[in-house]
């Protein structure tokens, strides 16, 4: 059921999958800076005030989110005890034949389950950070959510895993049809570029949990 909370909530949440505060997602969409902030989201008189479905539009268009990414974000999955995702460490992911040809898991040892309801609709699996090669911006222990299946746009935050093995977590900074330019996301790690046939899967990073 639509209600102004949970429509409130599925923005704030929209903005945290992309690693945004309110008032970012709000410019990044070419909004005023403030439209998102929470004295906003009530009049004067008490009366609750609704986004513009030109500014969901916008927000969608700027992140990229599907129509319904953001719907399951107004309608969550069930909590403890529901839906869980695949998870293994960032360092093993490298091992052995853990995907299938579509970068999804194909099961076997070293993977576990977390339950992780608002992405369970989606085809993800999770990777658990280890070392300091993404920091700041994600920390050892950090739980990232990543889909091989999501749009991968220029800016991006991204892992990919080539076909040697290397598993690596950066910024898409530009793509062609014969290489992918990434960015560290750690400025003491190197920036990198790949031929796009020494790449096994490239997988958008949707979310973090810390």
């Amino acid at each position: 059921m639509l209600s102004h909370a949970r429509i409130w909530t599925a923005i704030d949440r929209l903005a945290e999958r992309y690693g945004l505060s309110a008032s970012g997602l709000a410019r990044k969409a070419g909004l005023d800076a403030t439209s998102f902030n929470r004295s906003k989201r009530q009049g004067p008189d008490g009366r609750d005030r609704w986004p513009s479905t030109e500014s969901v539009a916008k927000v969608l268009a700027a992140t990229g989110a599907s129509l319904d990414e953001f719907m399951r974000l107004i309608e969550p999955a069930a909590g403890p005890g529901g839906p869980t995702v695949p998870v293994i460490g960032l360092a093993q992911a490298g091992a052995g034949r853990l995907f299938d040809g579509a970068g999804m898991p194909a099961g076997g040892p070293g993977w576990e389950e977390i339950a992780f309801p608002d992405l369970a609709d989606e085809r993800v699996f999770a990777l658990e950070v280890k070392g300091d090669s993404m920091r700041p911006l994600y920390r050892e222990g950090d739980v990232i959510i990543v889909s091989p299946s999501a749009t991968v746009r220029r800016g991006d935050r991204v892992v990919v895993r080539t076909e040697a093995g290397e598993v690596m977590a950066k910024e898409l900074k530009r793509r062609t049809a014969k290489s992918v330019e990434l960015r560290s996301l750690n400025p003491e790690h190197p920036d990198r570029v790949l031929p796009v046939a020494e790449i096994d899967w490239m997988a958008r990073i949707m979310w973090a949990r810390q």
